[in-house]
């Protein structure tokens, strides 16, 4: 009587559970992602299924991307006695009762116990260093699940005793075929019930979810058991009740749409017209909607050299060490150093004078490339026959660091493609190469002086695409 009192509880239990529960894969093949660990013929996939788990394994991921799945999974199919322990809420104590246990059932029944525990890297160093003889034994063989790095928050004895697997967050497409299969599933899902998911909902759920399975049921069941039934008995999701079901609103943007390239146009025109709060505005949009910030940074490397430049030249070391900081640390805190970036490349001094080199590439282009001066030309070689070097002075043995001689070739003398701006750093740069200049007019006797025009933005647009 009592047994069945337990199946009826335990079967009520089943169905009461969580979607994100009740649709946890069983078996291999409902797996989904993680191809490249238990993908057909990969190493983890034969050792489950043959039941011969070679040693001691180290789950890390994110969360919702199959660990502890991947553990019931191995629950289901192995013969040896399968323990669980959730570092959150169990302790030595609990370790303790567990390994008497294993070790009093290999002596009797010579059987095997697996011991599954669940974010392992929230035991402190004692409590690893607890069941680290264990494993070491044979006592138990262990499944330990994370989504720390374990080389940092697992110790390093345990580590080289496990074989570390790397889950990943799933693609959208995965987590679409988990979503229609919590849909159409009529014995663990809602195929039994009349569920319409709108296109640009579904797309929403998947999106924001993240990679994370869990969340995208949760978020699932959330708007379904929130959703009266209409008078055609159907429970129809919208994009405004999927928003709600996932606290989070959807933003249109497509990044391979219009969308896409309007905010971005957007923040980097509010960048360069040095207006920060609608530089952060646009900057925020896209961090919400998904965008990845190291398309966002690498835009921004390219402002500060396109933009900036020597009006102010930190701007370029700026932001090329925004994009290491952000690489080295990822998000959330990677936000930090990507805000930095925009900032100070909205407040600082503006100058586009770094376009004069496509004065110079038209010039080359209409022109063709005339001679390196004799002076100018390396004189390793063909110094003694030819006198390439002869007559070349060497600046830093000038008064000042500076020798007016003659370095572009003779019929562009007094070509001038590079005007600085009055901004910042460059004006006191602008001062100094104007002294230079007229000092080598003077010594040269150049009477001419070309400053070469601005080009127009499409002109260097044009010139840009011929850059190899």
């Amino acid at each position: 009587m009592t047994d069945l009192f337990d199946h009826a509880m335990q079967q009520r239990m089943r169905d009461e559970a969580p979607l994100a529960a009740r649709m946890r894969p069983r078996t291999l093949d409902e797996f989904v992602g993680q191809e490249h660990i238990v993908g057909p013929g990969k190493l983890l996939r034969r050792a489950i299924e043959s039941d011969r788990l070679f040693s001691s394994i180290i789950l890390w991921g994110p969360p919702g991307t199959g660990k502890t799945t991947l553990a019931q999974v191995i629950a289901n199919r192995t013969q040896s006695h399968f323990e669980t322990l959730s570092a959150v809420l169990a302790g030595k104590a609990e370790l303790r009762e567990i390994i008497e246990a294993a070790l009093e059932r290999k002596r009797l029944y010579q059987k095997k116990t697996t011991l599954f525990v669940d974010e392992v890297h929230r035991w402190n160093k004692a409590q690893q260093d607890a069941l680290l003889p264990h494993v070491e034994n044979g006592t138990v063989l262990l499944i330990g699940a994370t989504t720390e790095n374990p080389y940092f928050e697992v110790i390093g004895a345990l580590v080289s005793r496990s074989r570390v697997f790397q889950l990943l967050p799933l693609a959208m497409e995965q987590t679409g075929r988990i979503v229609d299969a919590a849909i159409s599933d009529p014995e663990r899902g809602y195929g039994s019930r009349r569920v319409l998911l709108d296109p640009d909902a579904r797309a929403h759920l998947i999106d924001v979810s993240g990679g994370d399975a869990r969340n995208a049921l949760n978020a699932l069941e959330l708007a379904v058991e929130s959703t009266s039934p209409d008078i055609d008995g159907n429970i129809h999701i919208t994009t405004d009740v999927a928003q709600e079901s996932i606290q989070r609103r959807a933003v249109l943007y497509d990044k391979d749409g219009d969308a896409h390239y309007d905010t971005i146009s957007a923040f980097i025109k509010s960048v360069r017209g040095s207006d920060p709060d609608a530089a952060l505005y646009w900057l925020a949009k896209m961090v919400y909607a998904g965008e990845d910030p190291r398309f966002i940074l690498r835009r921004l490397i390219i402002l500060a050299g396109e933009d900036i430049g020597l009006a102010d030249p930190m701007g370029l070391v700026v932001a090329a060490s925004a994009m290491q900081a952000f690489t080295f640390i990822g998000l959330p805190e990677g936000i930090y150093p990507l805000v930095e970036a925009t900032l100070y490349l909205a407040t600082a001094p503006k100058s586009n004078s770094a376009g004069a080199y496509f004065k110079a590439f038209e010039r080359i282009e209409q022109e063709g490339v005339g001679d390196v001066p004799t002076h100018l030309k390396d004189n390793s070689r063909d110094a003694a026959a030819l006198g390439h070097g002869k007559g070349y002075v060497y600046p830093h043995m000038e008064d000042g660091h500076f020798a007016p001689q003659q370095y572009l070739p003779k019929e562009l003398l007094g070509t001038y493609f590079y005007k600085p701006s009055e901004q910042g750093y460059e004006a006191q740069a602008g001062a100094r190469l104007e002294m230079w200049r007229e000092a080598q007019r003077k010594a040269l006797g150049i009477e001419r002086r070309e400053d070469v025009p601005e080009l127009s933005q499409e002109r260097i647009d044009a010139l840009k695409r011929n850059i190899k």
